[in-house]
C-alpha cells in the first residue's frame, strides 16, 4: 500500500514543481515520503505531527474553527501542512518562487486522492 502513497506524493511533486512531500500519521511516523536529498524523513514527519498538533490548539483557542492547512514561509520557500481527515497529514515543500494557486490546487487533489485510499 506505500507504494501507492509514493506515486500519489510523486505525482503531487512533478505536477506542482515542489521540492518534496511527506505523508504522516497522526501520531508523528512517515507513512510515505517523497523528499529532497538530506532530508530526514523520520525528523520531518514528527515535526509535521507536532505543528499540525500546536495549530490545532492554536485554532480553537482562539475561536477559529477547524484547522486545515498550515502554512510556513521561510526565506527560501515554502512548507504547508494539511490534514488528511484524522487519521493523517501531508506536509509539502515547496521553493520560494512556487506558484501559490497551482500548488494549493495540487494538494488538494492529492488530499482527495489521499482520502480515497485511507478509506
Amino acid at each position: 500500500m506505500a507504494v501507492k502513497y509514493y506515486e500519489i506524493l510523486e505525482s503531487l511533486v512533478r505536477d506542482a514543481g515542489a521540492e518534496g512531500a511527506v505523508l504522516v500519521s497522526v501520531d508523528g511516523l512517515a507513512i510515505a515520503s517523497v523528499l529532497p536529498p538530506g532530508a530526514d524523513e523520520d525528523r520531518v514527519a514528527a515535526m509535521g505531527a507536532a505543528i499540525l498538533s500546536l495549530g490545532e490548539r492554536v485554532t480553537a483557542e482562539l475561536n477559529k474553527g477547524s484547522l486545515e492547512q498550515l502554512y510556513i514561509k521561510g526565506s527560501s520557500g515554502y512548507v504547508i501542512f494539511t490534514g488528511v481527515k484524522d487519521v493523517a497529514v501531508l506536509g509539502v515543500l515547496a521553493p520560494a518562487n512556487a506558484k501559490l494557486g497551482l500548488l494549493l490546487m495540487e494538494i488538494q487533489r492529492t488530499i482527495k486522492k489521499l482520502e480515497t485510499e485511507l478509506g
